[in-house]
């Protein structure tokens, strides 16, 4: 039986904190500059947030979702959008041909997987030659991570490099935001770090979402599309991947065919 993700998804209106909503924007503008006159596949992409973003620069964005709640969203707001198509699919089995795409984008669901491995493979298949696959994951080694629900497995640089680099060349892992210092930024650490001991953060995003207004104040409401310049952008960083690395929340892995 197929989880329902639409609880745990980023939807238009759902109320999210300023370091959650710069996570979003900072993924689908790292992915734009490989979408650049391309032909790309988003899968899981939810609510479609970042659809119209890609769109901007791609020459066609197809978003893909396994869970039909999720895509309602997409399908409503990108209805007149020449650009822009939307399906049901499963990542484990694209409804693809070979050689389809030029870049393929899985952000923040490499984790709820069944097999990853087939995922890979099957990114490989529909994958043109020299196209781009990028996976962006929280960062599992950093200190106040914590399991969301229906998750099967997280990811190291040092896994995420080895699941990928079986396939794909030119493997690179890069992280983003980097751990915060200081005294307010060990409060909150110290506080998500006890919430997680006791098993006190809410399942879904919209308990979460009280919960963080509770502790950060004001919230923003979710787009259903991100717009251009929407926060300051610094580049992720190259990272070695062969240690472990604490420093950064969020992991990119960009391969190459």
């Amino acid at each position: 039986m197929i989880p329902d993700y639409s609880h745990i998804t980023e939807t238009p209106g759902l109320k999210a904190s300023e370091d959650q909503f710069d996570k979003t924007y900072h993924r689908y503008h790292f992915a734009r500059q490989f979408s650049i006159d391309k032909e790309v596949l988003e899968i899981a992409c939810g609510s479609g947030m970042g659809l119209g973003y890609l769109a901007k620069a791609a020459k066609t964005v197809t978003g893909g979702d396994i869970d039909e709640k999720n895509l309602s969203f997409a399908r409503k707001h990108y209805t007149n959008r020449e650009n822009i198509s939307v399906l049901h699919l499963d990542a484990h089995q694209l409804p693809f041909p070979n050689e389809n795409f030029d870049t393929i984008i899985l952000f923040e669901a490499i984790y709820y997987l069944e097999k990853p491995e087939k995922f890979i493979e099957e990114s490989y298949r529909v994958l043109r030659k020299n196209g781009t696959i990028i996976i962006g994951t929280v960062n599992k080694e950093w200190d106040d991570f914590h399991i969301s629900p229906f998750s099967k497995k997280y990811f190291s640089a040092k896994e995420l490099y080895q699941l990928l680099k079986n396939k794909f060349n030119a493997v690179k892992i890069y992280g983003a935001f980097p751990i915060e210092k200081g005294l307010k930024a060990g409060v909150i650490s110290f506080i998500k770090q006890f919430a997680i001991r006791l098993n006190l953060i809410p399942g879904g995003l919209k308990a979460r979402g009280y919960l963080k207004r509770i502790f950060m104040g004001k919230l923003i409401d979710l787009p259903a599309e991100l717009e251009d310049n929407s926060i300051s952008f610094s580049e992720p960083v190259e990272l070695p991947v062969n240690a472990v690395i604490k420093e950064y929340k969020i992991l990119y892995a960009v391969a190459t065919r």
